[in-house]
Protein backbone atom coordinates (compact mmCIF):
# COMPACT_ATOMS: atom_id res chain seq x y z
CA UNK A 1 0.00 0.00 0.00
CA UNK A 2 1.00 3.65 -0.48
CA UNK A 3 3.04 4.88 2.50
CA UNK A 4 0.71 7.89 2.87
CA UNK A 5 -2.65 6.39 1.79
CA UNK A 6 -5.29 5.28 4.29
CA UNK A 7 -6.69 1.74 4.12
CA UNK A 8 -10.21 1.43 5.54
CA UNK A 9 -10.04 -2.36 5.79
CA UNK A 10 -7.02 -1.93 8.09
CA UNK A 11 -9.08 0.61 10.06
CA UNK A 12 -11.81 -2.00 10.63
CA UNK A 13 -9.18 -4.47 11.83
CA UNK A 14 -7.86 -1.76 14.15
CA UNK A 15 -11.36 -1.22 15.57
CA UNK A 16 -11.76 -4.90 16.45
CA UNK A 17 -8.30 -5.14 17.98
CA UNK A 18 -8.83 -1.89 19.90
CA UNK A 19 -11.99 -3.25 21.53
CA UNK A 20 -10.15 -6.43 22.58
CA UNK A 21 -7.27 -4.38 24.03
CA UNK A 22 -9.65 -2.22 26.04
CA UNK A 23 -11.61 -5.21 27.31
CA UNK A 24 -8.74 -7.46 28.33
CA UNK A 25 -5.54 -5.37 28.43
CA UNK A 26 -4.00 -7.75 25.91
CA UNK A 27 -4.21 -8.68 22.26
CA UNK A 28 -2.79 -5.50 20.69
CA UNK A 29 0.45 -6.68 19.14
CA UNK A 30 -0.60 -10.30 19.57
CA UNK A 31 -3.57 -9.79 17.22
CA UNK A 32 -2.82 -6.76 15.07
CA UNK A 33 0.70 -7.69 13.94
CA UNK A 34 -0.23 -11.16 12.62
CA UNK A 35 -3.38 -9.68 11.03
CA UNK A 36 -1.21 -7.20 9.12
CA UNK A 37 1.26 -9.91 8.10
CA UNK A 38 -1.15 -12.73 7.24
CA UNK A 39 -4.22 -10.87 5.91
CA UNK A 40 -2.78 -7.64 4.49
CA UNK A 41 0.61 -8.98 3.30
CA UNK A 42 2.56 -6.36 5.23
CA UNK A 43 6.22 -7.27 5.81
CA UNK A 44 6.90 -8.47 9.38
CA UNK A 45 9.25 -5.62 10.31
CA UNK A 46 6.86 -3.00 8.91
CA UNK A 47 3.94 -4.60 10.77
CA UNK A 48 5.86 -4.62 14.07
CA UNK A 49 7.02 -1.00 13.65
CA UNK A 50 3.61 0.41 12.81
CA UNK A 51 1.79 -1.69 15.40
CA UNK A 52 4.11 -0.45 18.15
CA UNK A 53 3.66 3.19 17.09
CA UNK A 54 -0.13 2.79 16.97
CA UNK A 55 -0.04 1.22 20.45
CA UNK A 56 1.67 4.35 21.76
CA UNK A 57 -1.61 6.17 21.02
CA UNK A 58 -3.96 3.37 22.14
CA UNK A 59 -2.49 2.53 25.54
CA UNK A 60 -3.00 6.00 27.15
CA UNK A 61 -6.74 5.87 26.37
CA UNK A 62 -7.33 2.54 28.09
CA UNK A 63 -4.90 3.45 30.86
CA UNK A 64 -6.68 6.76 31.48
CA UNK A 65 -10.02 5.01 31.97
CA UNK A 66 -8.51 2.66 34.55
CA UNK A 67 -6.66 5.53 36.25
CA UNK A 68 -9.98 7.32 36.83
CA UNK A 69 -11.45 4.06 38.16
CA UNK A 70 -8.63 3.65 40.71
CA UNK A 71 -7.54 0.25 39.39
CA UNK A 72 -3.84 1.05 38.87
CA UNK A 73 -1.08 -0.10 41.25
CA UNK A 74 1.48 2.69 40.72
CA UNK A 75 4.36 1.20 42.76
CA UNK A 76 4.21 -1.81 40.42
CA UNK A 77 4.09 0.50 37.41
CA UNK A 78 7.28 2.30 38.51
CA UNK A 79 9.33 -0.90 38.89
CA UNK A 80 8.05 -2.34 35.61
CA UNK A 81 8.84 0.85 33.69
CA UNK A 82 12.34 1.03 35.18
CA UNK A 83 13.15 -2.25 33.45
CA UNK A 84 10.96 -2.20 30.36
CA UNK A 85 11.70 1.23 28.87
CA UNK A 86 15.46 0.79 28.27
CA UNK A 87 14.98 -2.90 27.39
CA UNK A 88 12.39 -2.11 24.68
CA UNK A 89 14.66 0.48 23.04
CA UNK A 90 17.58 -1.94 23.16
CA UNK A 91 15.45 -4.73 21.69
CA UNK A 92 14.60 -2.67 18.60
CA UNK A 93 18.23 -1.58 18.18
CA UNK A 94 19.52 -5.16 18.41
CA UNK A 95 16.87 -6.42 15.99
CA UNK A 96 17.68 -3.90 13.27
CA UNK A 97 21.47 -3.98 13.64
CA UNK A 98 22.25 -7.67 14.02
CA UNK A 99 20.60 -8.80 10.75
CA UNK A 100 19.58 -7.21 7.46
CA UNK A 101 17.29 -7.72 4.48
CA UNK A 102 15.44 -11.00 4.02
CA UNK A 103 17.20 -12.57 7.00
CA UNK A 104 15.79 -9.82 9.23
CA UNK A 105 12.25 -10.37 7.92
CA UNK A 106 12.54 -14.12 8.56
CA UNK A 107 13.88 -13.51 12.07
CA UNK A 108 11.01 -11.16 12.92
CA UNK A 109 8.40 -13.51 11.45
CA UNK A 110 9.68 -16.53 13.37
CA UNK A 111 10.13 -14.56 16.62
CA UNK A 112 6.59 -13.23 16.28
CA UNK A 113 5.22 -16.75 15.78
CA UNK A 114 7.05 -18.04 18.86
CA UNK A 115 5.83 -15.06 20.91
CA UNK A 116 2.21 -15.71 19.87
CA UNK A 117 2.45 -19.37 20.86
CA UNK A 118 3.92 -18.32 24.23
CA UNK A 119 1.06 -15.88 24.75
CA UNK A 120 -1.52 -18.59 23.94
CA UNK A 121 0.19 -20.99 26.35
CA UNK A 122 0.30 -18.44 29.16
CA UNK A 123 -3.37 -17.58 28.66
CA UNK A 124 -4.23 -21.23 29.18
CA UNK A 125 -1.88 -21.43 32.18
CA UNK A 126 -3.63 -18.43 33.69
CA UNK A 127 -6.81 -20.47 34.13
CA UNK A 128 -4.96 -22.95 36.34
CA UNK A 129 -3.60 -20.16 38.55
CA UNK A 130 -6.89 -18.31 38.86
CA UNK A 131 -8.00 -18.13 42.46
CA UNK A 132 -4.52 -18.54 43.97
CA UNK A 133 -4.34 -16.43 47.11
CA UNK A 134 -6.87 -13.98 48.48
CA UNK A 135 -7.81 -11.14 46.14
CA UNK A 136 -7.38 -7.64 47.51
CA UNK A 137 -9.74 -4.75 46.91
CA UNK A 138 -7.27 -2.32 48.53
CA UNK A 139 -4.28 -1.96 46.18
CA UNK A 140 -2.09 -0.64 48.99
CA UNK A 141 -2.30 -4.04 50.69
CA UNK A 142 -0.48 -5.71 47.76
CA UNK A 143 3.23 -5.61 48.70
CA UNK A 144 5.68 -4.91 45.87
CA UNK A 145 8.48 -7.37 45.05
CA UNK A 146 10.98 -4.95 43.45
CA UNK A 147 13.66 -7.18 41.89
CA UNK A 148 11.31 -9.73 40.37
CA UNK A 149 8.99 -6.98 39.13
CA UNK A 150 11.98 -5.21 37.55
CA UNK A 151 12.99 -8.43 35.75
CA UNK A 152 9.45 -8.84 34.39
CA UNK A 153 9.82 -5.33 32.97
CA UNK A 154 13.21 -6.10 31.38
CA UNK A 155 12.10 -9.35 29.76
CA UNK A 156 8.78 -7.89 28.63
CA UNK A 157 10.49 -4.82 27.17
CA UNK A 158 12.88 -6.93 25.10
CA UNK A 159 10.06 -9.07 23.70
CA UNK A 160 7.97 -6.00 22.87
CA UNK A 161 10.91 -4.31 21.13
CA UNK A 162 11.50 -7.30 18.87
CA UNK A 163 7.95 -8.54 18.17
CA UNK A 164 5.48 -5.83 19.42
CA UNK A 165 3.93 -8.66 21.50
CA UNK A 166 4.09 -8.89 25.27
CA UNK A 167 3.15 -5.56 26.85
CA UNK A 168 -0.41 -6.73 27.52
CA UNK A 169 -0.12 -10.51 27.47
CA UNK A 170 3.16 -12.05 28.60
CA UNK A 171 3.76 -9.32 31.17
CA UNK A 172 0.24 -9.54 32.55
CA UNK A 173 0.53 -13.30 33.00
CA UNK A 174 3.84 -12.82 34.81
CA UNK A 175 2.21 -10.23 37.09
CA UNK A 176 -0.65 -12.62 37.79
CA UNK A 177 1.78 -15.32 38.92
CA UNK A 178 3.82 -12.91 41.04
CA UNK A 179 0.83 -11.03 42.50
CA UNK A 180 -2.11 -13.48 42.72
CA UNK A 181 -3.93 -11.12 45.09
CA UNK A 182 -4.59 -8.56 42.35
CA UNK A 183 -8.06 -8.65 40.80
CA UNK A 184 -8.44 -8.93 37.03
CA UNK A 185 -9.47 -5.28 36.59
CA UNK A 186 -6.46 -4.20 38.69
CA UNK A 187 -4.12 -6.31 36.56
CA UNK A 188 -5.58 -4.82 33.38
CA UNK A 189 -5.36 -1.26 34.69
CA UNK A 190 -1.80 -1.63 36.01
CA UNK A 191 -0.64 -3.33 32.81
CA UNK A 192 -2.20 -0.70 30.53
CA UNK A 193 -0.59 2.19 32.43
CA UNK A 194 2.88 0.62 32.60
CA UNK A 195 2.64 -0.08 28.87
CA UNK A 196 2.37 3.64 28.02
CA UNK A 197 6.07 4.52 28.57
CA UNK A 198 7.09 1.04 27.38
CA UNK A 199 5.52 1.37 23.94
CA UNK A 200 6.58 5.03 23.76
CA UNK A 201 10.21 3.94 24.11
CA UNK A 202 9.79 1.17 21.53
CA UNK A 203 7.99 3.61 19.20
CA UNK A 204 10.87 6.09 19.25
CA UNK A 205 13.27 3.26 18.46
CA UNK A 206 11.09 2.01 15.58
CA UNK A 207 10.81 5.52 14.11
CA UNK A 208 14.60 5.78 14.22
CA UNK A 209 15.52 2.24 13.15
CA UNK A 210 12.35 0.54 11.88
CA UNK A 211 9.94 0.78 8.92
CA UNK A 212 7.35 3.36 9.94
CA UNK A 213 4.61 4.20 7.37
CA UNK A 214 2.30 7.11 8.10
CA UNK A 215 -0.65 5.76 6.07
CA UNK A 216 -0.56 2.33 7.72
CA UNK A 217 -0.33 3.70 11.25
CA UNK A 218 -3.05 6.26 10.51
CA UNK A 219 -5.37 3.55 9.21
CA UNK A 220 -4.85 1.47 12.35
CA UNK A 221 -5.53 4.43 14.65
CA UNK A 222 -8.76 5.48 12.91
CA UNK A 223 -10.35 2.23 14.11
CA UNK A 224 -8.26 1.41 17.17
CA UNK A 225 -8.67 4.65 19.15
CA UNK A 226 -12.48 4.54 19.46
CA UNK A 227 -12.27 0.75 19.83
CA UNK A 228 -9.91 0.77 22.83
CA UNK A 229 -11.96 3.49 24.55
CA UNK A 230 -15.17 1.50 24.09
CA UNK A 231 -13.51 -1.71 25.25
CA UNK A 232 -12.03 -0.06 28.35
CA UNK A 233 -15.42 1.38 29.32
CA UNK A 234 -16.94 -2.10 29.04
CA UNK A 235 -14.04 -3.97 30.68
CA UNK A 236 -15.77 -4.37 34.05
CA UNK A 237 -18.44 -6.42 32.27
CA UNK A 238 -16.12 -8.28 29.90
CA UNK A 239 -17.09 -11.96 29.49
CA UNK A 240 -13.61 -13.39 30.10
CA UNK A 241 -14.81 -16.98 29.70
CA UNK A 242 -15.76 -16.17 26.09
CA UNK A 243 -13.00 -13.79 25.06
CA UNK A 244 -9.93 -15.66 26.31
CA UNK A 245 -10.59 -19.04 24.60
CA UNK A 246 -11.14 -17.23 21.30
CA UNK A 247 -7.91 -15.30 21.80
CA UNK A 248 -6.04 -18.54 22.45
CA UNK A 249 -7.42 -20.10 19.26
CA UNK A 250 -6.55 -17.10 17.08
CA UNK A 251 -3.08 -16.63 18.59
CA UNK A 252 -2.22 -20.33 18.31
CA UNK A 253 -3.28 -20.55 14.68
CA UNK A 254 -1.39 -17.35 13.80
CA UNK A 255 1.71 -18.48 15.68
CA UNK A 256 1.80 -21.86 13.94
CA UNK A 257 1.41 -20.18 10.56
CA UNK A 258 4.22 -17.70 11.23
CA UNK A 259 6.71 -20.35 12.40
CA UNK A 260 6.07 -22.29 9.19
CA UNK A 261 3.96 -25.24 10.35
CA UNK A 262 2.92 -27.50 7.45
CA UNK A 263 -0.67 -28.08 6.39
CA UNK A 264 -0.98 -31.39 8.28
CA UNK A 265 0.12 -29.79 11.56
CA UNK A 266 -2.21 -26.84 10.94
CA UNK A 267 -5.16 -29.17 10.31
CA UNK A 268 -4.60 -31.24 13.47
CA UNK A 269 -3.99 -28.09 15.50
CA UNK A 270 -7.14 -26.52 14.08
CA UNK A 271 -9.31 -29.44 15.16
CA UNK A 272 -7.77 -29.45 18.65
CA UNK A 273 -8.22 -25.68 18.93
CA UNK A 274 -11.88 -25.82 17.95
CA UNK A 275 -12.63 -28.63 20.42
CA UNK A 276 -10.55 -27.02 23.16
CA UNK A 277 -12.04 -23.57 22.64
CA UNK A 278 -15.63 -24.83 22.75
CA UNK A 279 -14.88 -26.88 25.89
CA UNK A 280 -13.20 -23.93 27.60
CA UNK A 281 -16.09 -21.61 26.76
CA UNK A 282 -18.60 -24.15 28.12
CA UNK A 283 -16.67 -24.66 31.37
CA UNK A 284 -16.14 -20.92 31.76
CA UNK A 285 -19.84 -20.27 31.25
CA UNK A 286 -20.70 -22.77 33.99
CA UNK A 287 -18.18 -21.14 36.34
CA UNK A 288 -19.64 -17.70 35.63
CA UNK A 289 -23.16 -18.91 36.49
CA UNK A 290 -22.23 -20.92 39.59
CA UNK A 291 -22.09 -18.01 42.12
CA UNK A 292 -25.51 -16.80 41.01
CA UNK A 293 -26.98 -20.29 41.38
CA UNK A 294 -25.40 -20.81 44.81
CA UNK A 295 -26.53 -17.43 46.09
CA UNK A 296 -30.09 -17.97 44.89
CA UNK A 297 -30.21 -21.32 46.64
CA UNK A 298 -28.91 -20.01 49.97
Amino acid sequence: MDALALDWSVAVAGLVVGIVVGLTGMGGGALLTPILVLLFNVSPLTAVSNDIIASAFMKPIGGGVHYKSGTVHFPLVRWLVLGSVPAAFMGVWLLTHLTQGEVLEDVVKFALGVALLLVATTLVAREFFRGRGAEQDDLEQVAVKPLRTLMIGVMGGLVVGVTSVGSGSLMMIALLLLYPGLRLRQLVGTDLVQAVPLVASASVAHVLFGHFQFGLTGSILIGALPGVYLGARLSSRAPDHLIRPLLVAVLSASGLKLVGANSRVMTVAGVLLVVGTLSWMLIGNRRARRPAVESSGS
